[in-house]
């Protein structure tokens, strides 16, 4: 099972303080009777080593009154500050015998039962010290110098431990510290009972306070996880908000960065392959274009190249001797050569249309007379045909374009109509003007263009009624050149079905800014 960092934080910090709390209750139970009676030891040679200073400077015999409440008052202090019972005696011993032969009691004043007590106890010490060992089981011997010795006594008339000093200071004075050493086992006890429930309210508190400081850390590090997983989703629009200046901070803010630079990388790289694509998209229609276009060409050259050939070859081998068919003959090779002449100049034409080398050089001009010349030369047409032109000639509109090429597209528009034109046989031309734009149109009569092939019409080689379009010997590149002139000038054109005809338009700007 998945842990959080949370809860393990919590285990962790919960299991050393358990653990410390059983190192302390260990080292209570075995340590603490040793280093409690190495403490009582220290307190007795401090005791011992006071009261010895005092009465090295001070003969409590040979003192004033007043001299022996100062040294009296002095004892005191050192007695209470310590917490012991002390005891000074004067005490004389037959040299013979080696026994105690008096006993003066100088420190403190005590009852006669009080003073028999500790003159059996302290005979016990003076004869240690003269004779050797003369003590039972319950004394044992701590430390002996050569001022005092040390003993740690089992009272059974108190059924208590004590720690007993004797010892000699200047003369016959003798000094006797007695303190209590209670069961240190049972001090043990009580203490690691205390440390016990103690422990117990301190883990839990630690436990509480672990959650809530844990909780201020995992938080953050919970919402990075978050913020780590949007990124991963690709989604650069989440960010790390908080102003700590803590590691958790500089992470944060470390991954807003990485967020940054993820970012631009994958934005750079989407549109490097959106570039890359549309590259291979390119390519790959600049070939189908480039088959098509030898295809059509092909398609287009085959038969006047025929005709030319199969001509050339009749007068060649003088099939009809007649000059009547002879300048028949003759007038097919022109016809069809001329034919090839046209087609090539408008692929030319278009090829630098297509491909940008067909600079668009921007004039100031009157459209109008643009019109009127392609008209005019177109009169003769318009007579041989029969038709009837529709154009009333107005006040000048100038606009900015190629005049060159804007003549081509009118000239296009012109010829598709005398091409295509049926019925009532009427070709009309309009000039209007909208919100800053010159709207040129070109209306004929006839059959309309089937609605699914009107935007196919614009491709090169396209042919909606291919007999009628060899028959006049057109060849689908006329409209193609009108395409690329007006995406070259960045202007709309576009094809309009009518009940009884068709109308083709083109729009140029009348002021010099798009």
């Amino acid at each position: 099972m998945k842990q959080s960092l949370r809860t393990r934080l919590v285990f962790i910090s919960a299991g050393m303080l358990i653990l410390s709390i059983v190192i302390c209750w260990i080292m209570n139970l075995f340590l603490l009777p040793g280093y409690y009676e190495s403490s009582k030891m220290k307190q007795m040679n401090s005791v011992y080593s006071q009261v010895a200073e005092l009465f090295e400077e001070k003969d409590w015999n040979n003192s004033t009154t007043e001299q022996q409440v100062e040294m009296y008052d002095a004892v005191d202090r050192i007695s209470a500050n310590i917490g012991v019972s002390l005891y000074i005696m004067e005490i004389k011993v037959n040299v013979d015998s080696g026994m105690i032969s008096e006993v003066s009691y100088l420190y403190p004043s005590m009852s006669g039962r009080m003073q028999e007590l500790n003159r059996s106890q302290l005979s016990k010490y003076v004869l240690f010290k003269q004779l050797g060992d003369v003590f039972d089981d319950n004394y044992q011997l701590l430390k002996k110098t050569d001022q005092y010795e040390l003993f740690k006594v089992y009272d059974e008339r108190m059924d208590s431990n004590y720690i007993e000093l004797v010892g000699g200071i200047e003369g016959d004075y003798w000094i006797y510290v007695r303190s209590s050493y209670q069961s240190i086992r049972e001090s043990a006890a009580i203490s690691n009972e205390f440390l016990a429930y103690a422990g117990a309210v301190v883990v839990v508190l630690c436990i509480l306070i672990m959650v809530y400081v844990s909780n201020r850390y995992t938080k953050p590090i919970l919402a990075l996880a978050r913020l780590a997983r949007k990124m991963e989703e690709l989604n650069f629009n989440v960010r790390y908000e908080e102003d700590r200046k803590d590691e958790i901070g500089v992470l944060g803010h470390s991954m807003n960065s990485l967020s940054d630079k993820l970012q631009e990388t994958i934005s750079e790289l989407k549109t490097a392959n959106n570039e890359l694509q549309l590259d291979l998209q390119r390519r790959s229609e600049q070939e189908e274009m480039r088959r098509e276009f030898l295809a059509n060409v092909s398609h287009e050259l085959k038969t006047p190249i025929a005709l030319i050939q199969g001509y050339a070859e009749g007068l060649q081998e003088n099939v009809n001797d007649d000059p009547e068919s002879r300048e028949f003959y003759c007038e097919v090779i022109v016809d069809e050569a001329d034919k090839m002449n046209k087609m090539v100049k408008k692929l030319l034409s278009l090829n630098q249309l297509e491909f940008g080398n067909g600079q668009v050089h921007l004039e100031h001009f009157d459209v109008q007379e643009i019109i009127k010349s392609v008209v005019a030369a177109s009169d003769i047409l318009f007579r041989q045909k029969d038709i009837t032109l529709s154009y009333q000639e107005g006040e000048p509109v100038y606009v900015w374009a190629d005049e060159y090429m804007t003549e081509e597209v009118i000239m296009n528009y012109v010829s598709n109509a005398v091409n295509h034109i049926d019925g009532e046989r009427i070709i009309e031309i309009k000039l209007t003007e909208t919100e800053g734009k010159a709207r040129i149109s070109v209306f004929n009569t006839g059959a309309k263009i089937p609605e699914e092939e009107l935007d196919k019409i614009w491709e090169k080689f396209y042919k909606v009624d291919k007999a009628r379009t060899r028959e006049y010997g057109g060849n689908g590149i006329g409209l193609s050149i009108v395409k690329a002139i007006m995406e070259a000038h960045n202007q709309e054109y576009g094809v309009r079905n009518y009940d009884n005809g068709v109308e083709f338009w083109f729009e140029l700007d009348e002021k010099a800014e798009n």
